[in-house]
């Protein structure tokens, strides 16, 4: 796995991906993924954004099969219009990368399903598309869900008493429940797969600190950590290099099921892919089954 980079991607060619989020990570796997042959579907809620990022990709990849559709993971409705329009296209799927987020509203907002809006796009969205996708997965060739997760994620905590922070919000800390809450989904998503039969792969994988809009977004640009972010953009390695993680998982032979991957040095916060720490709550089985029934009731996504 050494210094695993884009030219380590095996071909593609016959394969279907699905990359949510056209921006930032999500531009680079698609980038990626389009080069070496897959068909990837680029999935956001601005056309205009996922337009610009499909043109872009085209003109970089003559030839590239990659198209655009739009999807917002916050709300519901958006998931199970897009889901439909796929079954109705697709006669199954390989990949599916739960890469898009929102970072940090100095704020609470809500979805558009009432969720708190870091935990409902970040991780209910994802969830309940994963699910509304699963039958075409489960028809892929060795399909994978790669479910992206954070740094942020060591310092979560599933606060099931408050799970849409409706008592009291802290950004970073509603974040880090979001980033820890889709890496206990990449887990748990395996073992119930392995348990049903699905005959999927699920990983989890983060970017370590990388130069994204995702700051910006969402502390805003004059923030303390905007202003971080911009002035000191040489201590975020490249979107290229972040998507590195998320890439080996979602195309390298050596990429396990139920394995966790991230950048390889000084705490996981740059270089090249390595199987990462999971932070001990993520390995909590029974927080992890209380999660699954809860995003199942709360998203009406049942997994069967």
């Amino acid at each position: 796995m050494a210094k695993w980079t884009t030219a380590d991607i095996p071909p593609q060619q016959g394969r279907t991906a699905v990359v949510t989020g056209p921006g930032g990570l999500g531009f680079e796997d698609a980038l990626a993924l389009a080069r070496a042959g897959a068909h990837v579907i680029l999935a956001g809620r601005n056309p205009t954004r996922g337009a610009a990022a499909v043109a872009r990709i085209s003109e970089t990849v003559p030839g590239a099969n990659v198209t655009y559709e739009v999807l917002d993971l916050a709300s519901l409705a958006s998931i199970e219009s897009f889901a439909a329009r796929l079954r109705d296209s697709l006669g199954s799927l390989d990949l599916l990368i739960n890469n898009a987020a929102v970072m940090s509203p100095p704020t609470r907002l809500t979805t558009v399903d009432g969720f708190e809006s870091q935990l409902g796009t970040n991780y209910l969205g994802h969830f309940a598309l994963t699910g509304r996708l699963l039958p075409l997965l489960r028809k892929g060739d060795a399909a994978r869900v790669v479910s992206l997760s954070s740094v942020a994620a060591r310092s979560g905590a599933i606060r099931f008493d408050d799970l849409q922070s409706e008592r009291g919000y802290a950004p970073m800390s509603a974040y880090a429940q979001s980033k820890l809450a889709c890496l206990m989904f990449a887990l748990e998503l395996q073992r119930r797969a392995d348990a049903a039969g699905w005959g999927i792969r699920s990983m989890g994988a983060h970017p370590g600190i990388s130069r994204t809009d995702l700051i910006p977004n969402g502390f805003g640009p004059r923030s303390a950590a905007g202003v971080v972010r911009r002035l000191f953009w040489f201590l975020f390695q490249p979107a290229a290099q972040g998507a590195l993680p998320t890439l080996f998982a979602a195309t390298s032979h050596e990429a396990r099921g139920g394995a966790y991957y991230g950048p390889d040095r000084l705490s996981e916060v740059r270089g090249f892919p390595a199987v990462a720490k999971v932070p001990s709550q993520a390995l909590d089985r029974q927080a992890a089954d209380r999660l699954w029934s809860e995003s199942e009731r709360l998203t009406g996504m049942v997994y069967a």
